[in-house]
């Protein structure tokens, strides 16, 4: 892990992305899925299989924003006795060699105690935090004890926010902007919404963030699709479904496929960009 502050340790992985002029390659993983040491396998190898940020997803009963896929493996996790506590243990001791954010949503934060649950997951290595059901703006206070320990709130981005909620949003966010590509729940889709390109444009016209686009990219050709357009492409379900298969080896393994994808024609547009 890089000895550089947590809000610091994103922001430098987007600057190294950008001079190497390579889009990232974001993962989620369900903590505790398949099993506690599928997940610290994978945390340990990602860096190895050209992963550039590891979302670590907090296994929670009711988790409305996620598909069947990401519902199957929190429910899963939580049978196998996983918890917030449990997850950044987990982190703590996986040493990963990749900036990971913990990818939440709030009530087990609020379980946990807000200013509590920041610095522990500080302590374990967290580079940044996302809640999901924590919109920007809507509770001032909350915010605040989330960002007490210095880490970084990443937001979402809903493809159809307006202009000025979306400038909103980025003025809120820090490490960089998650982009929803499409409205709905998590899950693998068989192709990219039309108005992917106008709406990364749009958002881009509001920040100067990295964007990183997901929710339904489920294929090498759509990660490498998504790199020509965006700073960076977020997969889960795809990722969820093999370690479900075949463990942190079977997700691993395809992630360097994407990685090559990414490194392809993508990486060539975005240096165009750049």
């Amino acid at each position: 892990m890089s000895d550089a502050a947590p809000d610091d340790r994103l922001a430098e992985r987007w600057k190294a992305l950008r001079a190497a002029g390579r889009p990232a390659l974001v993962a989620y993983v369900t903590a505790g899925h398949p099993a506690a040491a599928e997940t610290t396998a994978f945390l340990q190898g990602a860096a190895g299989a050209g992963v550039d940020v590891v979302e670590l997803g907090i296994p929670f009963s009711d988790p409305v924003a996620d598909g069947p896929t990401i519902q199957a493996s929190s429910h899963a996790a939580l049978a196998g006795g996983m918890t917030l506590p449990g997850a950044l243990d987990l982190l703590a001791r996986s040493a990963a060699g990749v900036p990971v954010v913990i990818f939440s949503y709030l009530n087990p934060i609020l379980a946990r105690g807000l200013k509590r649950f920041a610095a522990e997951a500080r302590a374990a290595g967290a580079a940044g935090l996302l809640v999901t059901d924590l919109p920007a703006a809507a509770d001032d206070a909350r915010e605040a004890e989330l960002g007490s320990a210095g880490l970084p709130l990443v937001r979402l981005v809903a493809p159809n926010s307006p202009p000025a909620r979306q400038r909103a949003i980025a003025r809120r966010s820090r490490g960089f902007l998650y982009l929803v590509s499409r409205l709905g729940v998590t899950g693998e889709r068989a192709s990219l919404p039309a108005t992917l390109g106008p709406q990364i444009a749009a958002l881009r016209a509001v920040t100067d963030l990295p964007i990183a686009v997901g929710f339904g990219i489920s294929t090498e050709s759509q990660a490498a699709e998504v790199g020509r357009l965006a700073d960076g492409v977020v997969i889960g379900s795809a990722v969820v479904a093999r370690m479900q298969r075949g463990g942190a080896a079977a997700a691993l393994a395809w992630l360097r496929a994407v990685r090559a994808a990414l490194d392809g024609s993508a990486a060539a547009s975005y240096r165009s960009r750049a």
